[in-house]
């Protein structure tokens, strides 16, 4: 039939061959990749139960109720807008006026 002489020589089987044994073998080399990716992304997204309660849909109703209560005792109207240092002043300095004009205020 075929000598190994002329399966040398044919082009298809020099390069074609490997070429879709390449294709093929990638497709299953990136799935095993892909699967263990998203493997690794759902080992990851395991929160731990604390948090897990602070995200659960059937607590957030009781947990709205909490944030407003802590809202509720926060006195909003007594605030002071304290401006930070600009990125060429020195910060030190910068405090040390901060401090030397809320000290006569208070």
């Amino acid at each position: 039939m075929f000598s190994w002489k002329a399966l040398q020589k044919n082009k298809t089987v020099r390069y074609g061959v490997p070429m879709m044994l390449l294709i093929v073998g990638g497709s299953f080399g990136l799935r095993e990749f892909t699967q263990i990716r998203y493997d690794v992304q759902k080992i990851k997204r395991k929160m731990d139960p604390s948090l897990e309660a602070h995200v659960n849909t059937k607590r957030q109703a009781g947990l709205l109720q909490e944030e407003y209560q802590k809202l509720q005792e926060v006195k909003l109207d007594e605030w002071r807008n304290i401006r930070g240092p600009r990125p060429w002043e020195d910060s030190k300095d910068y405090q040390e006026q901060q401090r030397s004009r809320q000290s006569p205020e208070a």
